[in-house]
């Protein structure tokens, strides 16, 4: 027998996995009621914002995959804002910017999150906006014990808080300083928020979906958008040492609603893999897991082995290169060919003996790749302490955790199946909005300040996110929702539990358990955007031999603590049996799984 740190659960009613255990409960709660997987993940994503403040917030991000028990096939529902119609390259220029700052208003982008979580419950869910609502409204109000990595972040933060955000402080600082681990803690301005979107889901009579549509209304164009478009005006200090006021406008939040998308998928191994589009990192998974197969070597599967460890993490590098020279939202990524078994012969031939601390990436259909000029040899450097309001809080180039973003899983009995990742709005990125109880985020600073990238700052198209969902299907039917907090690292670190689940047989805890590693031999995505060439992250659990033979090859090996690296959540279903199953991640003593 196996030793897990948890049993994987199994059973036919409903599974939830989650990165808090407030929101896993809150979210099988839903399901207890009569409610369906996305009434839940939307009862979870709600609580989330309340009990994991620093790792994501109201006016942040949310992309997921679904797929329902009327129709297997996967979609993606887009909770990722764009860029504010003022946010233009020579605005940023006009400031003296050469990169995009990693706090501070400056960085937003058009909230996201919510919108996108009552977009899904209105068009595939069946409760009540107050019914969902009612768990997050209840720990907002009544309060909650704080977990410790939340009051850690507000000390991290504290001069900042105190010497240039003070509604910030108002909140998080209330007795002067930072909540202890455990500590009640209420936040009742966002309480006081989310009873208004109900009040006016009320007031639009008895249709639930009319009465969403009114809560959509009261967040885009009511007492919502006139708050942000109101602060936001105001400057704030920013990572770039100066105070900047922000760019979202009120007619920003009215222009923009999340959307349904095809996602894009990957045939691998017996198996479909679905993820969101070019405009986020999520096709690096699936070119890594082509690029493999190219190899045509059994031994380059298994992430325990040198030779494994070795060609995963080429194969890692090539498609970050990838993502650097061709993924972001203008439609312009040559999709087809970078998904191409052709395309991945000519990546797999590259992958050598040695390790490699090149930035390659390729040439699809003969076109010249462009990487920004940010990505030269100067900066291609070691990460040094970062300034802790910056980036997606995660896990640190050296394998520390400063936090994490959040995710959630969740099938329940009848098939309906979704994986989501919310991020950004975290309590660190903005300073607070003091009316709403929650900030803006930051991840406009995943947009390049020079013209004519894939990614390059452009008013109304999305940032280049990291946050990437996964949805598995055998035979036209979902069996696996999977995903990870871990900004640059989360397709890595499920690349290797789908690898060990998937080829390897391991079960969902098993495969979770297991020893990680990740690269960080990539152009970083959060300020202020570094690389690391040939590094790699592995947790010391791994077998010394295995780290000592990866160190001759040319990795520089960077060891971490035995558990440290990985954050992954996942819900699967045996379509056959109807038996439901779920794992979560045992780092950092936070996720876990629920369901019976």
């Amino acid at each position: 027998m196996t030793f897990t740190t948890r049993p994987t659960l199994r059973g036919t009613f409903g599974m939830v996995s989650s990165t808090h255990w407030l929101a896993s409960q809150s979210a099988m709660g839903v399901l207890e009621r009569g409610g369906n997987a996305f009434d839940a993940a939307v009862a979870a994503g709600f609580v989330l914002h309340v009990v994991e403040p620093h790792l994501n917030g109201p006016a942040g991000e949310v992309p997921a995959i679904l797929a329902t028990a009327d129709d297997p096939t996967p979609r993606v529902l887009c909770g990722q804002g764009p860029a504010p119609a003022g946010a233009t390259v020579a605005h940023f220029r006009s400031l003296g910017l050469d990169l995009v700052p990693g706090s501070g208003p400056l960085a937003a982008v058009v909230p996201g999150a919510v919108d996108a979580w009552l977009l899904l419950l209105r068009d595939h869910g069946t409760r009540s906006l107050a019914e969902v609502l009612e768990p997050a409204i209840g720990y907002a109000a009544a309060g909650h014990p704080l977990v410790g990595a939340a009051g850690q972040t507000v000390e991290r933060v504290r001069s900042l808080f105190t010497e240039h955000w003070p509604t910030s402080a108002e909140l998080w600082l209330r007795h002067g300083r930072a909540p202890a681990a455990g500590e009640m803690v209420t936040n009742p301005a966002y309480a006081r928020t989310l009873r208004r979107l109900v009040d006016a889901a009320g007031a639009a009579g008895a249709d639930r979906e009319a009465q969403i549509e009114a809560a959509r209304r009261a967040w885009r164009e009511g007492f919502v958008a006139d708050a942000i478009d109101r602060f936001g005006r105001l400057p704030f200090r920013d990572s770039s040492g100066r105070s900047h006021a922000g760019l979202v406008t009120g007619a920003d939040l009215a222009g923009w609603s999340a959307t349904w998308e095809e996602p894009v998928t990957l045939g691998w191994r017996g198996h479909t893999v679905a993820k969101t589009g070019f405009w986020g990192q999520g096709p690096v998974l699936l070119q890594t897991l082509s690029t493999l197969d190219a190899l045509d070597d059994t031994r380059a599967l298994d992430p325990s082995t040198v030779d494994g460890i070795h060609a995963q993490a080429e194969a890692l590098k090539l498609a970050f290169a990838d993502r650097e020279a061709w993924y972001g939202d203008t439609g312009g990524a040559p999709a087809a060919t970078l998904l191409s078994p052709a395309y991945a012969r000519e990546r797999a031939a590259l992958i050598g003996a040695r390790a490699s601390t090149a930035l390659r990436p390729g040439s699809p259909a003969g076109a010249s790749p462009r990487l920004p000029a940010h990505l030269n040899a100067d900066s291609a450097r070691r990460a040094g302490p970062q300034d802790p309001s910056t980036g997606e809080p995660t896990v640190r180039a050296d394998g520390v955790t400063r936090g994490d973003t959040c995710h959630v899983d969740v099938v329940d009995r009848w098939g309906n199946i979704i994986s989501a990742t919310p991020s950004g709005g975290w309590l660190q990125s903005s300073p607070t909005i003091p009316e709403l109880g929650f900030p803006l985020g930051s991840r406009l600073q995943m947009c390049w300040l020079e013209e004519g990238l894939a990614s390059t700052l452009t008013p109304g198209r999305r940032p280049r996110t990291t946050l990437s969902p996964t949805l598995v299907l055998r035979d036209g039917e979902p069996v696996l929702a999977c995903g990870t907090p871990g900004g640059d690292q989360q397709d890595q670190w499920q690349l290797l539990f789908l690898l060990r689940h998937l080829v390897g047989g391991q079960e969902l805890q098993e495969a979770i358990d297991a020893p990680a590693w990740h690269t960080t031999s990539l152009p970083a995505s959060f300020y202020p955007r570094e690389v690391e060439p040939g590094v790699l992250v592995v947790e010391d659990r791994l077998d010394p031999d295995v780290l000592a033979a990866l160190g001759a090859r040319g990795h520089t090996v960077r060891r971490s603590d035995p558990w440290s690296l990985g954050r992954l959540c996942a819900v699967a279903r045996d379509p056959r049996s109807g038996v439901l199953s779920a794992a979560a991640n045992p780092r950092g003593a936070q996720g876990y799984a629920t369901g019976r």
